[in-house]
């Protein structure tokens, strides 16, 4: 069974590094590469309320802007575009028993261990 999910770009060095952190840490976390998976609306709103944040707290900026995402739409028109654009969600993102946290810095992933 795994030790949670880690929502993954292998490509980000503070993805990497926080998978390192947790597997250092003795964990064998689920890995979802969400550009190559992405989340659906329901798992984003879920992801969120376990994150305590809204959508425009895990918009890449730039990402968004290159996706013609608004940074300051709605919360529905952010998460639909999340949805649709994988690439403007900020990463990594740490869940385990029913708590997330965002893993930036990439230490962070372990205040849910």
């Amino acid at each position: 069974m795994a030790d949670g999910i880690l929502y993954h770009n292998p490509r980000c060095s503070k993805s990497r590094q926080a998978l390192a952190i947790l597997k250092a840490s003795g964990l064998e976390p689920q890995i979802v590469e969400y550009l190559k998976t992405p989340p659906d609306t329901v798992t984003l709103k879920r992801l969120l309320g376990q994150l305590g944040l809204k959508a425009k707290d895990v918009l890449r900026k730039s990402e968004a802007m290159a996706a013609g995402i608004d940074p300051d739409a709605s919360e529905g028109v952010l998460i639909a575009g999340l949805a649709a654009h994988p690439e403007a969600l900020e990463r990594p993102i740490f869940v385990r028993k029913g708590k997330a946290v965002l893993g930036r810095p990439p230490e962070k992933v372990l205040e849910i261990l």
